[in-house]
């Protein structure tokens, strides 16, 4: 494994300078789920909650954590994005609610840490959305399943689409 870029070479944290590096097209794409009972399913896919529309909440959300990564992320650069998409779709068999970002930018660095916070943010906002009707709820398998531009390429978690 290289030298991690986020640490000088008295091993303290600092932010990498991108300044010399092209600009490239770079797309990341991130994952998580929300799993819950079958009953608080329900409510979420028949927009019963009594906080509001949950899926459209968790949505909005998600995408404006994207565009906040870098003021809750110490070492995260401040990015012009070019697209944040946020999908939330009910599935019966979790039982719960899957979440899916992509996020875009022609830039100096990528945008994994954007992609991933989006998808934390919109997993928390279903969990209190809900909450008052199930406090066991779990987010789970928060992940990078894709990123691509930049020097170190492609990247594809085995078996994402």
């Amino acid at each position: 494994m290289s030298r991690l870029s986020h640490l000088d070479s008295q091993g303290q944290a600092h932010m990498v300078d991108v300044g010399d590096k092209a600009e490239t097209a770079r797309i990341a794409v991130a994952e998580g789920c929300v799993v819950m009972q079958g009953a608080t399913l329900a409510i979420v896919r028949d927009g019963d909650a009594r906080k509001g529309d949950v899926l459209g909440t968790a949505r909005l959300a998600g995408i404006m954590a994207a565009k906040r990564a870098h003021e809750l992320i110490p070492l995260c650069h401040p990015l012009l994005l070019t697209k944040i998409a946020v999908e939330l779709a009910i599935d019966e068999a979790l039982p719960g609610v899957r979440v899916r970002a992509e996020v875009r930018l022609t830039g100096k660095t990528g945008v994994e840490m954007e992609a991933l916070t989006a998808v934390s943010v919109a997993c928390l906002t279903v969990y209190d959305m809900v909450k008052a009707v199930d406090r066991g709820m779990r987010i789970e398998a928060i992940q990078l399943v894709h990123k691509s531009g930049g020097k170190s390429g492609a990247y594809d978690v085995a078996g994402a689409p």
